[in-house]
């Protein structure tokens, strides 16, 4: 599934995030939680921000999450998304993951059906470099 033209780049792995990625592209969307302190955390990163500790476990998110936030974009940013407009871009919470977010899309949403805290299902997608990518749609 493409919810934004093939000529939209997809994620570049870096370091941090190769295995984020990595996973997502096995269709398993996994956040990072301390091995410490068992804070979860998103974007990866090397060490806790809450206790500073370096261990790190990969944790796979449930299939439902709730829209946190969200805009819909109006203006093309891009060349090639000038013929997508309008479309969203939201943050996903997961609660029982200490409340991590992840920024995405929801594909089967018109801007004005988008609310607060509406029930999420994951979907997957692929951006314009084969990435396999999460996306969501209402639950």
């Amino acid at each position: 599934m493409r919810y934004m033209p093939e000529a939209v780049p997809g994620p570049d792995p870096s370091f941090d995030d190769a295995v984020y990625w990595a996973n997502c592209q096995d269709k398993k969307l996994t956040f990072q939680r301390c091995g410490s302190c068992k804070a979860f955390r998103h974007p990866p990163g090397p060490f806790c921000p809450q206790c500073h500790s370096g261990q790190i476990e990969w944790v796979e998110a449930p299939e439902e999450g709730e829209l946190f936030s969200f805009t819909v974009i109006h203006h093309p940013a891009h060349q090639a998304v000038r013929e997508r407009v309008p479309y969203n871009v939201v943050l996903v919470r997961f609660p029982t993951m200490g409340g991590v977010r992840v920024i995405s899309n929801v594909v089967d949403a018109e801007p004005d059906e988008l609310k607060f805290g509406m029930k999420l299902r994951l979907v997957w997608g692929q951006a314009g470099n084969g990435q396999t990518i999460p996306l969501f749609e209402k639950a």
